[in-house]
């Protein structure tokens, strides 16, 4: 764990690009040391691009590139462009997702999930540090079959390592982000138990896999987070957000091993009916009891939440801080942000 207390903030690539821009230069005004754009739907490239044009000094990230969704030719090119725009910024972060979006919203193969994104993340590296030289020849996996012999050679990239960290939520990810990454960024989902339990365990059986020290990896962790005095309008705040991953069948272990294995049966039943694809969360949310927010959620008045937040910094090197996002008004997210940016970032 780093002594000094980093805090990354989150941009949306359902904003436009010159609010984008303007978001981080006010992120780098304030302090924040870097900004993550995730994958909604879209690419996470184009707002990061935004944003280099207004900054100087703030890290982007990709928070995440889903990892299947594109060939890791793609991928590599990308983060080749935005550490090329942003003069040596960018950190390309990578995640598997879920089965269902891979294949099903993307026709991609998921396959063995940690498997394919070594392959993905070999691949990248490889393109990175020589895709300017003319020696890649062929590449061959399991997953990932590319023939490089007639690739005409780029020009040079602004790095020939570009850091590639990967999104975890449960203990195998976490393992081989610590083996094989160069960072790993904690779910928001990870709750304090999850946080103070399992995560520190599987970050030392990684490590030792790979035979590195822990310095040799960051660790982002994503809180979720909502600052209300009306402790009961930000657990209903929340609620749909928790919804909306404890859905997902995929993660059902994960929230069983929180005692919530029931709950998200029920949830998933919601999915079959067509609740959560035509984007009606509240049949969905009013599964959540308040307990099962809190135990995902950091909720409460600005004092509440951070003493809540104070004890994840013995595991951390970084937070990013995640307000509400699924099932809730846009404005209403925004307002859970500007409080987060009150007390959290640095000036």
């Amino acid at each position: 764990m780093s002594e000094e207390r980093r805090i990354w903030g989150v941009t949306t690539p359902q904003l436009p690009a010159a609010m984008i821009a303007a978001m981080a230069a006010q992120y780098e005004e304030a302090g924040v040391t870097g900004v993550f754009a995730p994958q909604v739907l879209g690419p996470p490239f184009a707002p990061l691009a935004a944003a280099a044009t207004s900054t100087n000094q703030l890290q982007l990230a990709s928070g995440i590139a889903l990892a299947f969704a594109r060939s890791p030719f793609e991928t590599a090119m990308a983060a080749i462009d935005m550490d090329r725009m942003s003069s040596g910024r960018f950190t390309l972060g990578l995640g598997p997702s879920v089965k269902a979006w891979s294949e099903k919203l993307f026709g991609q193969p998921y396959g063995k999930p940690l498997a394919h994104l070594k392959e993905v993340m070999d691949v990248v590296r490889l393109l990175v540090a020589k895709g300017h030289t003319g020696e890649l020849t062929t590449y061959e996996g399991e997953y990932v079959n590319v023939d490089f012999s007639f690739f005409p050679p780029h020009s040079p990239p602004v790095r020939t390592e570009i850091p590639i960290w990967v999104a975890a939520l449960r203990g195998a990810l976490v393992r081989f982000g610590a083996q094989h990454a160069d960072g790993v960024i904690g779910h928001p989902m990870w709750s304090r138990r999850w946080i103070y339990e399992e995560v520190p365990l599987r970050l030392n059986e990684g490590l030792e896999r790979g035979g590195r020290e822990r310095t040799d990896i960051e660790v982002n962790i994503w809180p979720f987070v909502a600052i209300d005095d009306d402790v009961a309008a930000a657990i209903d705040a929340a609620r749909n957000t928790v919804a909306f991953y404890a859905s997902a069948e995929q993660y059902e272990s994960y929230f069983e091993w929180h005692g919530w294995g029931d709950v998200v049966r029920s949830l998933h039943e919601r999915v079959e009916q067509g609740d959560m694809r035509t984007g009606s969360f509240a049949a969905a949310g009013e599964l959540v009891p308040d307990e099962m927010v809190r135990d995902f959620f950091i909720v409460g008045s600005r004092d509440d939440c951070l003493a809540q937040l104070e004890p994840i910094w013995e595991v951390a090197d970084s937070i990013t801080p995640v307000p509400p996002t699924w099932g809730i008004e846009m404005g209403d997210t925004l307002t859970y942000t500007m409080r987060i940016a009150e007390a959290l970032y640095p000036t």
